[in-house]
């Protein structure tokens, strides 16, 4: 398992991976070994691509583990088209779809968006509220504001 720091400019990351996918990447103060290797080299591009307003043109290999349910929220985040936003109703309302079932809860949905092991590249800061509110983000709401800035910027 390799993992490197990587400085954005909202603040350090971890990029954590494996020789096959990247597991993790995620905002953190505390230190790490910074060890490399082709994963954490090819998730450090396209970071850098990314915090240059650019949309990468390719994607970092995943391995994500998790619930079914969560997976699935995941898959659907991965769906969200640069510079956009969606609403935890909206997603609740797809996956109750595939699931087929009724309804499902929004709350549910956040506390699988919350658990979302690949900040950014799993783009769990363009989820918001119905409202249109800022609301939920692991790395903290000044993130999610400037990350969403940043795609409508270079959109």
């Amino acid at each position: 398992m390799a993992q490197k720091e990587y400085i954005s400019p909202i603040g350090k990351m971890i990029i954590s991976a494996d020789d096959n996918a990247l597991t993790e990447l995620s905002f953190s103060e505390s230190p790490c070994e910074n060890s490399e290797n082709p994963i954490t080299e090819i998730t450090e591009k396209w970071l850098d691509i990314y915090f240059s307003g650019k949309i990468p043109d390719f994607m970092p290999p995943i391995s994500l583990s998790g619930t079914p349910f969560r997976l699935m929220i995941w898959e659907m985040l991965r769906e969200i088209p640069y510079g956009q936003t969606v609403s935890y109703g909206d997603i609740a309302k797809q996956a109750a779809e595939k699931l087929g079932i009724k309804k499902m809860s929004s709350q549910a949905v956040g506390g699988a968006v919350g658990k979302n092991p690949i900040a950014i590249i799993i783009p769990c800061h363009r989820v918001i509220g119905a409202d249109g509110s800022l609301t939920g983000y692991g790395g903290g709401i000044e993130k999610k504001e400037f990350l969403l800035r940043l795609e409508k910027e270079y959109r």
